[in-house]
């Protein structure tokens, strides 16, 4: 397996890491995804979210990333969820992703997690093969309704009192 260094983002990389969330998601855009990197590797969330990241022994720049958050589980207690796997790699993305995959059960030790959930997005098949190679296996499903293009204002009217209408005694 190739030599990688998978490590937290760091916040000088997150501008860096942008041209991998453009390749799994097109139509992030930059500005969202300052926002959200910015988000989850705020000093104030350390421990509970960030962003891994893997870069290639020698190479500038990451390869590949996820992201992760602690959430409370009923049975589990604390478990790390991970999603928005990026691996992308000339020579050999599969080893990218074998390296971010094989960081998630170390992190989620060291949190004191006692379980890994990983959500693969539609379009992120390779994915699931690498994470099933891992241990993980089908828990459940997740079901999405989006509602970004259904939301529409909403203007409600209030009934004011009319003058003539008495209190409530």
């Amino acid at each position: 397996m190739a030599d990688f260094t998978v490590a937290p983002l760091r916040p000088d990389q997150i501008r860096a890491v942008y041209p991998l969330i453009r390749e799994a998601m097109p139509s992030v855009a930059l500005p969202e995804w300052l926002r959200f990197a910015r988000l989850l590797t705020a000093p104030r969330r350390a421990g509970s979210a960030g962003i891994v990241a893997a870069q290639r022994v020698g190479r500038d720049y990451p390869c590949g990333l996820f992201c992760y958050r602690v959430d409370q589980d009923l049975q589990c207690g604390k478990v790390l969820m991970a999603e928005h796997f990026v691996a992308v790699d000339l020579l050999d993305p599969t080893a990218v992703l074998d390296a971010l995959v094989a960081e998630l059960e170390g992190l989620a030790q060291s949190l004191g997690c006692g379980a890994v959930r990983s959500v693969v997005h539609g379009g992120e098949v390779g994915v699931t093969g690498g994470l099933a190679a891992a241990g993980l296996s089908p828990e459940g499903q997740l079901l999405q309704k989006s509602l970004i293009e259904e939301a529409k204002p909403r203007t409600r009217r209030l009934k004011r009192p009319s003058a003539s209408a008495s209190p409530p005694a």
